[in-house]
C-alpha cells in the first residue's frame, strides 16, 4: 500500500474532513481514503457489520445483568379432540 502527505492543506478543509469523519464514525485518514476511492471510481469495501457492532460496544459501559432463577418446567397442555 502507498502513503501520501497532503501539505497546505486549508484548515476549513481539514475541519470539515474532521466533521465528516466523525459522522461516519471513522478516522480521517480513513474518510480520505473513501473519498478518493469515490472519485476514482473505486467501489468501497462492503461494510463489516460484526466489525461495525464491536467498534460500537468497545467504549460501552457494561454491567451484569442478574439471572432470574429457574422456574420449575410446566406440564404440556393436554390436546383433545373435538367430538362431532
Amino acid at each position: 500500500m502507498a502513503s501520501i502527505t497532503i501539505r497546505n492543506l486549508d484548515d476549513h478543509i481539514k475541519q470539515r474532513l474532521r466533521v465528516r469523519a466523525a459522522t461516519h464514525g471513522r478516522s480521517m485518514e480513513e474518510e480520505a481514503r473513501d473519498i478518493l476511492r469515490q472519485v476514482m471510481g473505486e467501489t468501497p469495501p462492503k461494510p463489516n457489520l460484526a466489525a461495525a457492532i464491536r467498534a460500537r460496544l468497545a467504549t460501552a459501559d457494561r454491567i451484569d445483568l442478574p439471572l432470574p432463577e429457574r422456574e420449575p418446567m410446566r406440564k404440556p397442555p393436554r390436546m383433545e379432540r373435538e367430538r362431532r
